[in-house]
């Protein structure tokens, strides 16, 4: 891992890294030291590791529970690289939307595309994080991810033991459904009733499949991109449950 930049704002710590070509960022508490639990956010499709959605849980998590909170940039995106595969695919499925299409093969293949990438690159994320003696190897580590983050949140929750809780959603993949009964650990799974990609029932079904004893579902009305702001603090709530503290 290298650190290319640190700030201090607000009590907050951003320290902005590389590990190989793969870009990241970390938040800490500005103040104290010592290892403390690791939140994973996973951005959705066509953000970045500083896209609204993940800054708006991460601060929270870092003043309001003294987490550590990580995010990287997925394939073609942020501060990777062009991605020409990704691009194509991304083009063809944003043709057959605006055709009042379904998005076809080369949604699950966009998909496929992204987390042969991805699950690496955050385990090898991981594994550098681990070794910060602000983040450490023996503190519990949770996974947030919606949409796409959703998507890929379930395949490396599924592959990755070292991951003990997660919030995920706003995703119904039906060829996640074998991968989302692998998962044990606690789930907070959101789902927005009006969402225009993700029918409902195709929702229910893959949190029905999720393997764990301790999983809530949470249905709002709205559209895919109206989840409430006060689903932040029950994602708050629900990781200071299960992912304790800062080490004292």
């Amino acid at each position: 891992m290298q650190i290319t930049s640190e700030t201090v704002t607000d009590g907050i710590r951003e320290q902005l890294f590389t590990i190989g070509d793969v870009p990241g960022v970390l938040w800490t508490p500005a103040e104290g030291s010592g290892p403390r639990p690791l939140v994973l956010i996973g951005h959705g499709g066509g953000s970045h590791k500083k896209g609204w959605e993940v800054v708006s849980r991460a601060f929270p998590y870092v003043t309001a529970c003294g987490f550590a909170v990580a995010a990287i940039d997925a394939p073609g995106t942020g501060d990777r690289p062009e991605h020409p595969e990704i691009r194509r695919l991304v083009a063809e499925i944003q043709e057959r939307e605006a055709a009042g299409e379904p998005f076809g093969p080369a949604w699950p293949e966009l998909n496929e595309v992204v987390a042969a990438e991805l699950i690496p690159d955050w385990q090898t994320t991981l594994d550098a994080l681990q070794q910060l003696g602000s983040v450490g190897d023996d503190r519990p580590i949770g996974y947030y991810g919606l949409s796409q983050g959703g998507e890929m949140g379930i395949r490396l929750v599924a592959a990755e033991p070292r991951i003990t809780a997660a919030v995920l959603g706003l995703v119904g993949s039906e060829w996640l459904i074998g991968t989302a009964a692998k998962i044990t650990v606690p789930v907070e799974f959101l789902l927005q009733w009006d969402d225009e990609s993700n029918p409902r029932d195709a929702v229910m079904r893959l949190y029905d499949a999720l393997g764990s004893a301790e999983k809530t579902l949470h249905a709002n009305p709205g559209g895919h991109f109206r989840v409430p702001p006060f689903e932040i603090d029950s994602s708050i709530r629900f990781f200071a449950r299960h992912l304790g503290g800062p080490a004292t």
